[in-house]
């Protein structure tokens, strides 16, 4: 029976690799090779035939992890199996004998069986006392001193007077011994400070702010200081600038009476001539003028010093009179001022003895001073302690603190009287020295 035979062959389309052109579009379709993309197509359903492609299944199904091990191993070769590690059989090995221990053992001499001696006190020392004896007897301090039972004179001791006759007896100097006077305390000492608050109120020590002072103020209060402070800065400003104005005006008025007193001076030393001569120009309009009287003299030096004198005369009587009404004028300012400083004192030690006012009236916004101050320096200015609405801050990390405490102790103490007003005195005065070359260097010998 003859045997059926497949037919020998690729089932495939003949490929053309050799393609003479490919500029049309029956050239395209017809000699494309397709074989690779046809192997991809086949491979990948032979693999879903087979139960799916092995990128797509999880590690589970195509991996298996051995935990036990294969248990025909140590049948197969029970030499290599049954023998232990090196490493094992060294840390197995276990002496009855202890190991030789690593710190410092004592010398063989001390080497005992083992009985603890009992303790006894050494003597063959020398004890703390005994050094102390022998430190004070080479320094040439004994213990054994001669004790003398006669009595020894002392020639700067004084006799007391009952022994002496009374005839005898000197009066003593009237010595006056400063060191068994007591200190006395000023009476002053005893009295009240006096407050400076221009309201005669006692200024406590530490001022309780308010509301306004806080870093997270109301606005209502936050508006009113700041329109107050406000104020005051402009006040001040529009004070400093009268005062320019004030002081230009008197340089102006300065400089034009010193013109005037120029111009004046100048012709006054004019002659009479020149001016009569002058004048008769001016109204004879050019025409030949008629010398009818004689012409003067130039004055002489004697002259000239005359005027001078009676001029200076005039000059000193005119400064004695302003002086005499200025000093007049002083007398009064100093004696109402004196009146003014014993009313203000007498009230303020009216109201501190009646206990009209308390600390607890002040607050931070009374802060006017009155006009006559202890000492000659005035109390100084309060630090102004306002922060502008863009630089307020509603964290107190981000505050930044106002005001020096030094300056607001320094200057408590001044406002309640404990302490006067000083002028800071950045450098000591020194004295004036003055550089000289020494002349030696002439002094040459050839």
């Amino acid at each position: 029976m003859p045997v059926l035979k497949t037919p020998v062959g690729s089932a495939d389309a003949p490929a053309t690799y050799k393609q003479p052109s490919r500029k049309g579009k029956k050239a395209w379709r017809k000699n494309v090779d397709v074989t690779e993309v046809q192997d991809g197509l086949e491979e990948l359903n032979e693999a879903i035939i087979k139960g799916g492609l092995v990128n797509e299944k999880p590690s589970d199904e195509l991996f298996m992890l051995d935990t036990v091990g294969d248990a025909s191993i140590p049948k197969r070769f029970p030499k290599h199996t049954s023998k232990p590690l090196k490493s094992e059989e060294i840390l197995a090995q276990r002496s009855v004998v202890p190991a030789v221990d690593s710190r410092k053992r004592p010398s063989a001499n001390k080497t005992t069986d083992g009985i603890v001696p009992s303790k006894r006190l050494r003597t063959n020392y020398v004890t703390h006392k005994e050094l102390t004896r022998l430190r004070k007897v080479a320094d040439g301090h004994h213990e054994l001193t001669v004790e003398f039972t006669e009595d020894v004179h002392d020639p700067w001791a004084v006799a007391p007077a009952a022994e002496k006759p009374q005839q005898d007896v000197e009066e003593p100097m009237d010595v006056f011994d400063l060191r068994k006077e007591k200190k006395k305390a000023p009476k002053s000492i005893a009295q009240a400070p006096i407050s400076l608050a221009a309201s005669g109120k006692r200024v406590p020590a530490v001022v309780k702010p308010t509301g306004a002072f806080s870093y997270n103020p109301s606005f209502p209060e936050y508006e009113a200081r700041l329109a107050e402070e406000s104020e005051k800065a402009l006040a001040a400003e529009n004070k400093r600038l009268a005062e320019e104005e004030a002081d230009r005006l008197r340089q102006e008025a300065a400089a034009r009476s010193a013109a005037e007193a120029e111009a004046a001076e100048a012709r006054a030393q004019l002659s009479e001539w020149e001016e009569d001569s002058e004048w008769e120009g001016l109204q004879s309009g050019g025409e030949e003028l008629a010398v009818s009287k004689k012409r003067p003299d130039r004055k002489n030096q004697q002259q000239r010093n005359r005027i001078k004198r009676r001029k200076e005369e005039e000059r000193r009587l005119k400064h004695e009179a302003k002086t005499k009404v200025r000093k007049a004028q002083l007398e009064e300012i100093k004696k109402l001022a004196q009146e003014a400083r014993e009313r203000d004192l007498s009230r303020a030690l009216i109201k501190a003895q009646a206990g009209q006012v308390s600390e607890m009236d002040m607050d931070e916004t009374d802060d006017a001073v009155r006009r006559r101050q202890l000492g000659k320096y005035k109390v100084p200015e309060k630090d102004l302690e306002l922060v502008l609405p863009d630089e307020l801050e509603e964290s107190l990390r981000r505050l930044r603190p106002e005001g020096n405490p030094l300056k607001e102790r320094y200057r408590s103490l001044i406002l309640r009287g404990k302490l006067e007003a000083r002028r800071k005195i950045p450098f000591k005065k020194q004295a004036n020295r003055k550089a000289t070359e020494k002349w030696s260097y002439k002094d040459f010998q050839i």
